[in-house]
């Protein structure tokens, strides 16, 4: 039942994540806000709502260190998703194409996610109320990254002027605005049968909570961001898709400091064991090899792969090992 549970819902939100990069678009093309600007917000953070559920849901279950490693471990999956999806485009190379747009959301994952570890480790034990001023800082960095990305666009958009893009096929506003939502409402139902499914799964192995949280349930919410990216590589949206995917990123950290206010027995970070620091600079260092790869207007290949791709992958393959050698995920 575990299994059929599983599989009912990943296929539906694969069926509702590629509804959602498709309507999306349509919301960039009508309303002239651009792949970036909707990627980078409006869809990301539809596509990151299973980390924030989870997130949430570990709450209740008095389980902290399955939000961290689902969160962290969510950041890493996302930067390999950006690693494969460049090299399986070797003709267009998205981290040479999107670099201008995206190095400020890039920039800001970074940032985010530097201060998520630090604060983990450094436990800095000031309140407001039941809620610590580390979480406070996160969600404040939040919504200043997001004014940061706004003033950007506007500014871009002010100084090209470009030309309206083809609507020929195009659905209306309207209705790509009601199929966004739609789509939505689906993660938002489905994606706690696919959680739990999943833990079910792997506690039927024997698995620990630290894997279940940074590798099984990372993989599992970050599902949406895997289709819905593919799904934009597809139509030729590569700003949507790696607008999802640095976005995603920087929601991610959002939910972890958004978690403390639902956490009432005191400070949200500092139940988090430090030793999932580690799974937390593994997601740094990740971002930012994707941050240099779209920055750095260099082609260098071994054989026929990108070198800036190939550190990627090989980075999320050694850092996994890291961890399970640690005994963090095993």
């Amino acid at each position: 039942m575990i299994w059929l549970e599983f599989v009912v819902s990943a296929i539906l939100i694969v069926v509702a994540a590629t509804k959602l990069a498709e309507c999306a678009d349509a919301i960039a093309l009508r309303t002239r806000l651009g792949g970036m600007f909707v990627g980078t917000l409006l869809l990301a953070g539809a596509t990151s709502l299973p980390e924030l559920f989870t997130t949430l849901n570990s709450i209740n279950l008095g389980v902290p260190e399955l939000a961290a490693g689902n969160i962290f471990g969510s950041t890493m999956f996302n930067m390999l998703m950006l690693a494969v999806l460049d090299l399986a485009n070797p003709r267009t190379r998205i981290l040479r194409r999107v670099a201008v747009n995206h190095a400020l959301s890039a920039g800001l994952a970074v940032l985010l996610t530097g201060l998520a570890v630090f604060f983990i480790l450094a436990n800095v034990e000031v309140q407001i109320g039941w809620v610590g001023l580390d979480s406070m800082v996160l969600v404040g960095g939040y919504w200043l990254g997001m004014g940061l990305i706004y003033s950007k666009y506007r500014r871009s958009a002010g100084a090209t002027r470009s030309e309206p893009a083809e609507m020929k096929g195009v659905i209306g506003l309207g209705p790509a605005v009601l199929c966004f939502s739609g789509a939505a409402a689906v993660l938002v139902i489905v994606t706690p049968w696919l959680v739990r499914s999943s833990v079910g799964i792997a506690e039927l192995a024997g698995l620990s909570t630290g894997f279940v949280g940074a590798s099984l349930v990372a993989l599992v919410t970050s599902l949406p961001e895997v289709v819905t990216a593919v799904a934009a590589m597809r139509i030729g949206a590569h700003d949507l898709a790696v607008g999802n995917l640095f976005g995603s990123n920087i929601f991610n950290i959002f939910a972890l400091g958004s978690a403390d206010i639902f956490y009432l027995q005191g400070r949200f970070l500092g139940t988090i064991d430090p030793a999932l620091a580690l799974t937390g600079m593994a997601g740094l260092l990740l971002t930012t090899l994707g941050l240099v790869g779209i920055v750095a207007d260099v082609e260098r290949r071994v054989f026929f792969v990108e070198v800036d791709a190939l550190l990627i992958i090989l980075g999320y393959a050694g850092a996994m090992l890291l961890l399970y050698s640690r005994g963090i995920l095993g």
